[in-house]
């Protein structure tokens, strides 16, 4: 076994652990918590798929940002979320994850690795290199979503805000 195959499965591995355990948890902070090393070993895996620039946004973005804002909502709503049990249903979840799975299954089978004029999307990160693509990709054709995602993470904070000055006056 080649040392990239075992780092990719023990990373595999933590991270199917660590979301199974943010569903099961039933104390919604340590659930929030569980997230933390999931995010870290996707990163992991970023790093071994040679895209740091994007392993780094995730241990900036993800394991610290977001991280703090789910645990910000779970302080601030302080509800008894814990004496809430989730029933899975399972003759309703079963094909719902069939479903799912199979639907992601055929996209990453349809999907045709290629960049443009023909060169693979490895070639071509290769040549210019990582971050560069990124920020052509972001900046010129997902330029209209990146700006939606600025927008919808604005009224986010701003709703935020405006529930807590309610429990606090």
């Amino acid at each position: 076994m080649d040392i990239l195959q075992f780092a990719f499965g023990y990373f595999a591995v933590v991270i199917v652990a660590c979301a199974l355990m943010v569903v099961i948890s039933r104390n919604p902070v340590h659930s929030a918590l569980f997230m933390l090393p999931l995010f870290f070993h996707v990163a992991g895996i970023f790093i071994m798929l040679n895209a740091e620039f994007v392993a780094a946004l995730q241990v900036l973005v993800y394991a610290g940002a977001i991280m703090v804002l789910f645990l910000f909502v779970i302080m601030l709503i302080k509800s008894d979320v814990e004496k809430v049990r989730f029933h899975l249903n399972t003759m309703t979840a079963l094909p719902l994850a069939v479903t799912v799975g199979g639907f992601i299954m055929s996209v990453v089978v349809r999907s045709a690795f290629t960049g443009a004029k023909g060169t693979s999307t490895v070639e071509a990160v290769q040549q210019a290199g990582n971050s560069q693509m990124i920020g052509q990709a972001m900046f010129s054709e997902f330029l209209m979503p990146f700006e939606v995602t600025s927008v919808i993470l604005l009224v986010a904070m701003v709703g935020t805000i405006v529930l807590a000055k309610k429990k606090i006056d």
